[in-house]
C-alpha cells in the first residue's frame, strides 16, 4: 500500500493518510494480523503460535522476476503491451 502524495494534498489529508499507512505496519498491526490469518510483513511482531499457520513462501521480487520496473512497465503496460493484448471490453 502507499499514499498517493498528490491526491491525499489536494484532499487535505496527507497527514491522516501518512499515519494510516504508518500504524499498519507498526509492530502492534502486525501482530493483530497475524492473529487473525493475515501474512505479517514484518513476521518479527507476530507471535510465534500465529506464525504457525503460514506455510514458506519463497518471495520475488521485480528486478529478478521482470527485470525491473522500466523493463516490466514497457513489456506489460506500455501502449500494445500485454495488458492491451488480453484485455477485452465489456
Amino acid at each position: 500500500m502507499t499514499v498517493v502524495d498528490a491526491n491525499a494534498s489536494k484532499a487535505g489529508n496527507l497527514d491522516i493518510a501518512t499515519a494510516y499507512l504508518e500504524g499498519l505496519y507498526s509492530p502492534f498491526a502486525q501482530k493483530i494480523a497475524a492473529k487473525h490469518y493475515y501474512r505479517p510483513n514484518f513476521p518479527e511482531h507476530a507471535d510465534p503460535q500465529d506464525l504457525t499457520r503460514f506455510k514458506p513462501m519463497k518471495m520475488v521480487t521485480i528486478d529478478e522476476s521482470f527485470g525491473g520496473w522500466h523493463k516490466a512497465q514497457e513489456q506489460h503496460f506500455a501502449d500494445g503491451g500485454l495488458f492491451d493484448q488480453i484485455y477485452i471490453p465489456k
